[in-house]
């Protein structure tokens, strides 16, 4: 069975990946392509994707770039019916569109009387759009995609998704409430869609990334001279391993949970790969 893992295969099947112009998601991109799928990489910023899929290309792989909003319904709808011409029907969507916003972030950790007159943005000046927007881009951006990709899948074998969670499903971190909220509602929606869809085959599961540093989070995490931040000291004590995850740590989840001899029974979990992060109490 651990081989199988390790052989993961994806020949002949189509991956869909949303925010494919980032890190991470670019990353999953080519995991999938080296494996064998044919990738569609879809993100608002149409030259990110696009660079990306030349990667995949030079290496040998098959993938091309779609510039896609995951909140536009009839977008995706588009997207999806493109993708379908281009390089067949889908039969795995890794939901990797989400992220933060200044807007829906506190100055501080904690409240401290005063601070609601004070020259610092606390929870009283959380701006609402810039919640709904986290809120949106997270959630509906997941279940959008689903509802344009999953037509596809139904009646056939061997289809997937793949939702991206975090850690701050499990416990929200301070400061950002509106991103841990939404992650935790991912988490709960990847639950749901595995028994809604559990008749006609397709299974839904989650990985729960911990904590990477990569160029998206580095000024929270290392100051300027490259020294570590406050809130690096923080992560590190909270984490029994000690360390940042390597982008490539996430590679196994990612391929198991996809490969349908392995896991073919699961269906509805959320994956954490964070160095024993959610399972330390801080005693």
């Amino acid at each position: 069975m651990l081989q199988n893992v390790i052989n993961t295969d994806l020949s002949g099947k189509v991956a869909v990946v949303t925010g494919a112009g980032g890190v991470l998601c670019s990353y999953f991109a080519k995991v999938l392509a080296r494996a064998g799928a044919k990738v569609a990489l879809l993100d608002l910023n149409e030259e990110a994707a696009k660079k990306y899929a030349a990667e995949i290309v030079e290496e040998g792989g098959i993938a091309k770039a779609y510039a896609c909003n995951v909140l536009d319904k009839d977008i995706c709808y588009q997207v999806a019916d493109q993708v379908k011409a281009d390089l067949g029907d889908c039969d795995i969507l890794v939901n990797g569109a989400g992220g933060n916003n200044p807007k829906a972030t506190t100055d501080k950790e904690y409240f401290e009387l005063g601070d609601i007159d004070a020259d610092t943005k606390s929870f009283f000046d959380l701006d609402v759009s810039g919640v709904g927007f986290v809120f949106n881009l997270n959630f509906l951006g997941t279940l959008i995609p689903t509802q344009a990709f999953t037509r596809q899948m139904l009646g056939r074998e061997g289809c997937s998704i793949l939702n991206i969670s975090s850690m701050n499903a499990y416990t929200p971190l301070t400061k950002i409430p509106a991103y841990s909220g939404a992650k935790a509602a991912i988490s709960n929606f990847t639950q749901w869609l595995a028994v809604h869809f559990s008749k006609v085959g397709i299974r839904v599961n989650a990985i729960a990334p911990g904590f990477f540093s990569t160029q998206q989070n580095a000024k929270l995490l290392w100051n300027d001279d490259g020294t570590p931040t406050a809130r690096t000291g923080k992560i590190l004590a909270a984490t029994p391993m000690n360390r940042f995850g390597k982008t490539e740590e996430l590679e196994g989840g990612l391929l198991f949970l996809l490969n349908n001899e392995a896991a073919g029974f699961i269906t509805g979990v959320v994956l954490p790969i964070d160095g024993g992060f959610s399972a330390y109490s801080g005693v």
